[in-house]
């Protein structure tokens, strides 16, 4: 006894069709055809069910490698390139990285490559208030064009500026009240300046009638100097003996402190030392300078102490230069931007905020270099 299995029928259908076929009238030897349409019935159901279980394994298998090249295919897009990419771009191919900046302005119109009549190699920051507009106007006639200027104004005053054809040219930042220290650590990070081989942070009240700053550097880069600023002249308000500058000498690396302060070897203020007021850093010493710099402390006070902490041989890598010298006028214009409180002037209020934050400094880093040496020891 046989059955054509139609298109539309299926291994559902089928027992039906026997069944049918069992339900008719018995005749001769009917005994025999129903054991057989039993055994027909059986085999249906065992070749349904174990074309079922290939047909589920072969679909799961196709899933699985679907699944499975789905998911290299995704690794492939979010590849992390640890070894190239600084963090945050792990997921970008390497060559479209771009980590570092400048402060070179560009045009608006034709090709990039065009934009830039020289690439200016230093870069000088003056932290300045308008009242100080000649003094500084005079300052900057002392940089050639090999100097990106930046102005960061802490009274809000731009655009009084643009009277100076170079003001025009030069990058001007304003925050109200805020220090140059405030500034630098928001503004001059070691990325955004990494096109410049040295990075001047000066206060807005230094005389250059003496100096030269291509002249000034040519000395610094003869003597490997990471860290230095100009002797300061003997007629200026001055703090530190280290900072005065010596006649018949290019450049001086210690000095003769008070009594006690100077100890063998001799270390800040007596050697390793430049003051905050006119400091010039390389870029490979600005870069940990920067790191150093705290970002709730905005005055600098005890920075100059720990600066030689950023180079490899600080007696031989900070140093003053004396045959290009400056004039400290000592105007205590961020005085007047403090607020009088509690009987008190505003340039009390700055002072104590400026012994208080050297306070601070010196002990957080009395604390991390504690946390260093044990954390060095545990692991011996």
């Amino acid at each position: 006894m046989g059955f054509l299995l139609s298109k539309t029928e299926s291994c559902i259908s089928i027992p039906q069709k026997i069944l049918n076929t069992m339900r008719s009238p018995l005749k001769s030897g009917n005994i025999i055809v129903h054991k057989e349409a039993m055994k027909t019935t059986i085999a249906f159901f065992v070749g349904c069910v174990f074309g079922l279980f290939i047909g589920l394994s072969l679909t799961k298998l196709n899933l699985s490698s679907n699944l499975s090249n789905e998911h290299h295919k995704l690794n492939e897009s979010t590849k992390i390139w640890v070894p190239t990419n600084p963090r945050g771009a792990e997921r970008l191919p390497p060559k479209i990285v771009e980590s570092q900046s400048d402060f070179y302005l560009r045009r608006l119109w034709g090709l990039p490559h065009q934009d830039l009549r020289i690439k200016p190699k230093y870069l000088v920051s003056f932290t300045v208030g308008y009242d100080q507009r000649d003094n500084i106007d005079a300052a900057i006639k002392k940089f050639s064009e090999n100097f990106t200027i930046v102005l960061f104004h802490y009274d809000d005053r731009i655009s009084e500026w643009n009277q100076f054809e170079w003001s025009k040219k030069a990058i001007h930042i304003a925050a109200s009240k805020q220090t140059k220290w405030w500034y630098a650590k928001r503004f001059l990070h070691p990325d955004i300046v990494a096109s410049y081989d040295y990075v001047f942070i000066w206060d807005e009240d230094l005389g250059l009638e003496h100096f030269d700053a291509e002249e000034y550097l040519k000395i610094v880069k003869k003597r490997g100097l990471e860290i230095s600023q100009p002797g300061v002249d003997l007629s200026s308000d001055f703090t530190w003996q280290m900072t005065r500058k010596k006649d018949g000498v290019e450049v001086h690396k210690e000095a003769e402190e008070k009594d006690g302060w100077c100890s063998n070897p001799p270390v800040p203020p007596c050697a390793a030392f430049v003051e905050i007021m006119a400091p010039v850093f390389s870029r490979d010493a600005w870069r940990c300078v920067w790191h150093m710099i705290q970002n709730d402390l905005v005055h600098g006070w005890g920075l100059d102490f720990a600066l030689r902490k950023c180079v490899e041989h600080a007696h031989d890598e900070i140093g003053v230069v004396d045959t290009q010298w400056i004039i400290h006028k000592s105007i205590p214009s961020l005085n007047n931007q403090g607020k009088a409180e509690n009987g008190r002037t505003p340039g009390e209020g700055v002072r104590e905020r400026c012994h208080n934050e050297w306070k601070m400094f010196k002990e957080r880093m009395a604390n991390a270099e504690a946390a260093q040496a044990q954390g060095h020891n545990s692991t011996n």
